[in-house]
């Protein structure tokens, strides 16, 4: 048979009670899946069911085929070595106790017919760019990319039939993506992956869209997908203006009839005066039930023009904008930002990298100037020190004979998002970072970053990832002073493609000068980036004048 997932009817919930999934119907068969929607729809918890990770709550689930399952944290004991990640170690021990001249027949049953193991881990590494790693090497040793490509490495190796990967990209270097981009197009079997890169979702086979606890299938990669989800909304909004206009002509008609039957009721009370009582009552009655018929009837249109203005306005998505005045950040051309010299050959790292060949080389930058709302963006391999220059500039981490000049106000926004405190709402961690601003001020900063109302007043503990994204741009770039330098340290990880979408639009309001560390190539390009540097693992940081090398 050949492989597939077949969810029917599934259901999860959290320990608590809290509903993920609801009765989800689904089948994915060979080929490429992309799985998209909102920061919390339930697209990394329907892996962890799919994969064993989880237990459904009810309804069924049947996987043809073994399962490899990448997930998006991946916890590794630090002195496990690399042949332990890659699941080969009991092998390449009993490997090696054989070419040692053991005859133990248990080893051979170890082995079994993988006598070339070593050569394929070696094969995989190499190809996904891992030459320089040894199968001995300690996990402790290798940068948060390098993770990732062994654990795929290890599922490669294994050739399951159905793999699914949670934001493979997260951390991933651009030389790093494009060997998982051609791992990624040359996969056989059944693959489900989670992602917000487009590049990645542009090799996909289809589009799977949770919303809602259920999922629709999409034919085609992300941009055929995006074009019937555009045409799609085109025709909900329709159908919601025209709702919206039966509404208004119900509740019209409601009033018309209103006014209508309360002149004839007077009118009637008139020529009652001249009647008989008996017959005055009879006539009395009668109009009363044609007008109550009348307002039983225009009240049912009313309501039934409001259910479908109601279900029309379901179909339409609430993809809300960031909209925000940010003139206080405005930097005038000219002006310095920020000067940093004593970069030279790299020596500032702690542990300087290895000098290698590098296909960006460049004569390295001995001082960086930012002059004006420039707009750079610091790329580089995994494990060059990207993270350490953000930390250097901020002075969080002090660097051998750097040298920072920053004369403006700076705000940073960590790859882990952990500057808000927990315990405080919403509101209350913008006011530490403005308190000088009013309530209202700062409520009405909030509402520009969709966070209106009682959404201002949960805890920061409480909130989802694209919640709490938001809520910490929020903080940055509402704070008193404004910052007129932002440093953002891989800002899209995580992010659903409508946070991303929100991000590029609160940063195209932002009038002050941008520092970004990232590998996601379109939203770089997405937010206006005017310069590009490279920072490679010798540590020496190089100007790209023509962009990204291809």
């Amino acid at each position: 048979m050949p492989s597939a997932i077949t969810c029917a009817d599934l259901s999860f919930s959290w320990p608590d009670g809290t509903p993920v999934l609801n009765g989800l119907t689904v089948a994915f068969g060979p080929g490429r899946t992309g799985l998209v929607g909102v920061n919390g729809a339930g697209k990394s918890t329907l892996l962890r069911v799919i994969s064993g990770t989880l237990r459904p709550t009810s309804g069924s689930l049947t996987v043809t085929g073994s399962v490899g399952y990448l997930p998006q944290d991946l916890a590794l004991a630090a002195t496990a070595p690399v042949a332990s990640l890659l699941g080969i170690d009991q092998k390449v021990r009993a490997l090696r106790a054989i070419e040692g001249g053991s005859a133990d027949p248990g080893l051979y049953d170890v082995v079994g017919e993988d006598w070339d193991i070593e050569e394929r881990a070696r094969g995989w590494l190499d190809r996904l760019g891992l030459a320089h790693i040894g199968l001995g090497d300690l996990a402790g040793r290798l940068s948060g990319g390098e993770v990732v490509m062994t654990a795929l490495a290890a599922l490669l190796l294994r050739r399951p039939d159905v793999l699914l990967l949670d934001e493979p990209t997260n951390n991933l270097d651009i030389g790093a993506r494009r060997r998982l981009y051609a791992a990624v197009r040359d996969w056989p079997g059944v693959m489900l992956i989670v992602s917000h890169d487009r590049d990645l979702l542009a090799l996909v086979d289809q589009v799977a869209d949770l919303s809602g606890g259920s999922v629709r299938l999409y034919g085609g990669n992300l941009a055929a997908y995006e074009a019937l989800l555009a045409a799609e909304q085109g025709a909900a909004a329709r159908i919601v203006s025209a709702a919206r206009a039966d509404v208004r002509r119900e509740q019209r008609d409601l009033v018309v009839s209103q006014v209508t039957q309360a002149r004839r009721d007077r009118a009637g009370r008139r020529s009652a005066e001249n009647m008989p009582p008996i017959i005055a009552g009879a006539r009395k009655r009668r109009a009363q039930e044609s007008a109550g018929r009348a307002r039983e009837l225009h009240a049912a249109r009313l309501t039934a023009a409001r259910e479908r203005l109601s279900s029309a306005q379901e179909a339409v998505r609430g993809d809300a904008e960031i909209r925000v005045d940010l003139s206080g950040t405005a930097v005038p051309a000219g002006r310095t930002v920020l000067a940093l010299g004593g970069l030279g050959d790299g020596s500032w790292r702690p542990h300087p990298g290895a000098a290698a060949a590098d296909p960006a080389a460049r004569p390295a930058l001995a001082e960086l100037v930012i002059r004006g709302p420039e707009r750079l963006a610091l790329t580089g391999p995994n494990g060059a020190g990207k993270t350490t220059l953000l930390q250097v500039i901020t002075g969080d981490r002090p660097a051998n004979g750097v040298a920072v000049r920053l004369p403006v106000p700076v705000g940073y926004l960590p790859q882990r998002l952990d500057v808000l405190d927990d315990s405080r709402s919403v509101a209350a961690n913008v006011r530490r970072a403005a308190p000088a601003a009013s309530v209202n001020e700062v409520r009405a900063g909030l509402a520009r970053f969709l966070f209106r109302g009682a959404r201002a007043d949960q805890l920061a503990g409480s909130l989802s990832g694209g919640e709490r994204f938001r809520a910490v741009l929020a903080s940055l770039l509402l704070a008193t002073p404004p910052p007129q330098l932002l440093l953002l340290d891989e800002p899209t990880n995580s992010l659903d493609m409508a946070s991303a979408r929100q991000l590029a639009q609160a940063l195209a309001c932002y009038q002050g000068a941008l520092i970004v560390v990232s590998h996601d190539v379109p939203f770089l390009r997405s937010i206006g980036i005017t310069r590009w540097l490279w920072l490679a693992r010798t540590g020496r940081l190089a100007e790209l004048p023509d962009g990204l090398p291809d």
